[in-house]
């Protein structure tokens, strides 16, 4: 299966139940739709929506938790 876009998953966004973690440099926000997880920046009308299937956003998450992305931050 490949994978769709956001707009492909004909979902209104806007009426999805997103998640914001925030922090003083900015913030992402986290929606899931099914069996996608969505993911954004936070305070930007209209930015792109990055999707991913169960099995990437479980390696997205370890690599979050290992530290693998601490140095995208400085």
């Amino acid at each position: 299966m490949t994978k769709p876009s956001a707009t492909q998953l004909g979902i209104d966004l806007d009426a999805l139940d997103w998640t914001r973690s925030q922090t003083p440099e900015g913030g992402i926000e986290v929606a899931f739709a099914g069996e996608w997880t969505l993911l954004r920046t936070a305070n930007e009308p209209g930015a792109l929506v990055s999707v991913f299937d169960e099995r990437e956003w479980a390696c997205f998450l370890d690599g979050a938790k290992k530290g693998e992305f601490d140095r995208v931050a400085d």
